[in-house]
């Protein structure tokens, strides 16, 4: 995944790009500390998968979904909730000191690869430091990697 071209790629075992996705990291720019709202560097690995079969647009709170299906009118109700839609890669850092354990531990700071509502825009940076998506494409990336899947953030 690139920070500079908000972009994640699928690249096979002979680094051959399969597919390119646009994204949106966060506002913040990046770093690992707890609480700064940044996308967390290096090697990472996708931990959980969440929301297999649930609908486009489910509405997520806690890593559970809601029972909700994101609207503009659920947004207006709403107007301050960070949206968590359709499903959950929960991503879990692989590097001690630099996105594993202590304060810098990325599965700890609730880092996902997760949907947003379509006025988001991908390819510029827009979340409190998860990876952002359409959702469609998010429903075809998660069908593709099983859990355990190596995520490197650059």
């Amino acid at each position: 995944m690139s920070i500079a071209s908000q972009t994640l790629e699928i690249i096979d075992n002979h680094c051959k790009v399969l597919k390119s996705y646009s994204v949106a990291t966060a506002k913040n720019g990046v770093g690992e500390q707890w609480g700064s709202q940044c996308t967390p560097r290096g090697h990472h690995i996708i931990r959980a998968k969440i929301g297999a079969d649930c609908p486009l647009n489910t509405v997520f709170v806690g890593r559970r979904p809601t029972g909700e299906i994101f609207s503009s009118e659920l947004k207006e109700k709403f107007p301050e909730r960070d949206w968590i839609l359709t499903r959950i890669l929960w991503l879990s850092g692989c590097e001690p000191g630099l996105n594993r354990l202590g304060k810098v531990d990325t599965m700890r700071r609730y880092i996902y690869i997760h949907s947003t509502p379509d006025a988001v825009p991908m390819g510029i940076p827009a979340s409190h430091g998860c990876v952002l998506m359409r959702g469609n494409e998010l429903i075809e990336l998660f069908d593709r990697v099983p859990v355990g899947t190596s995520v490197y953030i650059r």
